[in-house]
């Protein structure tokens, strides 16, 4: 059996994160969505259905992936499985019979035949799911379905403690100083082989696992608390990281850190707290900015999204902040802000707008062109460089349509700041 791993219309509901990469590949836990789903199908053929601006960049450093490939579907049985799946160990099985699995009206999965695929082929990807979850008898399943970019916040404390023991490593491997601590459960610990700890950190397993990862450096002073992720070759600069966070691969963190995905590349090596936030990649948070996570009145956090403010039925919701946006020295964040890809922004002592559109400068609360595309390109290369990693012709042309997407919200609200 195939498994095809596949983007539904929900995409639009996860900007601005989801508007350079595929749903798929979001993180919740150490992982993003795609590997979660398949550790549990090591051995399987892989198919994924994405939007088509994206195949490119998502293909370049996967050589063989099958990217937007009709003709695999054609004679094999097939696992369809909504990339939006929050899926956890043992959840879905390749055997059983055909049937849809549905959270409330969305698909979940498809467990398909190869005959009952081909009467209900088509050209058109989305005609086959729709058809074939028309035939087939639905399930209803409770799960974790990522709808909303808080989802992967609010779920990532439970998955970083999935991650951890599906994943096995414990133990210190690497430097641990005498003067640094472990405050509650040595097993719940791994510190990977290449790691360095320095002297005076305080680790707190008292409330779930801490895993930092190869080549990952912990400064003095720096206080982590499980459950939490240091990804690779991240540092970690006598910061305070709060229960629930997942830090990416190449990050500098410095400050206060509170139940928050970043992604990767991203540096926010300053004091300033950030909390119950997503921040995508090659990110710079400047010193002394601070996000709002809660309320005054302590009622549910209105997010931007898809040119309106919605309810998201939580407490707390601090930042969702989409690739290559640079935060000047001192931004303040209102509970709840969405600020997209490719953005400067420069505050003087006052809260920034709840929703800052894609590519645009905003400086004083006012939003303005700037230099233009080229010019981000220019800055987002060298950012790159510094970390050696070559912005490739197939990056430079998935960002020239996000662009060209968020151009309607853009113009109406830099038009809007003129007034």
């Amino acid at each position: 059996m195939r498994v095809c791993i596949f983007e539904d219309e929900g995409y639009e509901n996860l900007y601005p994160l989801s508007l350079t990469r595929p749903v798929f590949e979001l993180k919740c836990g150490q992982f993003t969505l795609k590997e979660r789903i398949l550790r549990n199908f090591p051995n399987a053929e892989v198919s994924y259905f994405l939007r088509e601006y994206l195949a490119s960049v998502f293909s370049q450093n996967k050589k063989g992936v099958s990217v937007n490939d009709l003709d695999t579907l054609r004679n094999e049985n097939v696992l369809f499985i909504n990339g939006r799946w929050l899926l956890s160990k043992g959840e879905l099985s390749f055997t059983g019979e055909e049937e849809a699995g549905m959270c409330g009206e969305d698909v979940l999965y498809l467990r398909v035949k190869a005959k009952t695929l081909r009467n209900y082929f088509s050209l058109n990807f989305g005609s086959i799911i729709n058809s074939v979850k028309q035939k087939l008898k639905k399930k209803q399943i409770k799960t974790r379905l990522i709808n909303y970019p808080w989802d992967l916040v609010n779920n990532n404390p439970w998955a970083l403690k999935e991650d951890f023991e599906f994943i096995g490593n414990k133990g210190i491997q690497g430097e641990f100083p005498s003067s640094s601590v472990i405050y509650g459960k040595e097993e719940n610990i791994f510190i990977a082989k290449s790691a360095k700890i320095q002297p005076l950190v305080f680790l707190d397993t008292s409330e779930g696992p801490i895993y930092i990862d190869e080549e990952a450096i912990v400064f003095a002073h720096s206080h982590i608390k499980g459950p939490s992720y240091i990804g690779k070759k991240s540092q970690i600069l006598g910061a305070i990281i709060e229960e629930g966070t997942s830090i990416g691969s190449v990050c500098r963190v410095g400050g206060e850190v509170e139940e928050t995905i970043i992604h990767g590349f991203t540096n926010k090596a300053h004091k300033g707290f950030l909390g119950h936030s997503y921040v995508g990649e090659w990110v710079n948070i400047g010193a002394l900015c601070v996000n709002s996570d809660l309320k005054n009145d302590y009622t549910s956090v209105q997010v931007h999204v898809k040119g309106e403010f919605k309810d998201s039925g939580t407490l707390k919701a601090g930042s969702f902040i989409g690739d290559h946006t640079k935060l000047g020295i001192g931004c303040l964040l209102n509970t709840g802000t969405v600020i997209g890809v490719g953005n400067n922004i420069v505050t003087a002592g006052r809260v920034l707008p709840k929703f800052i559109p894609s590519f645009t400068w905003c400086l004083n609360g006012k939003f303005y062109k700037g230099y233009g595309f080229k010019k981000i390109i220019e800055t987002a290369k060298v950012v790159m460089g510094r970390r050696n990693v070559t912005m490739t012709s197939e990056d430079v042309k998935m960002l020239e349509e996000v662009f060209i997407i968020t151009k309607k919200e853009r113009d109406e609200l830099i038009a809007k700041s003129r007034r």
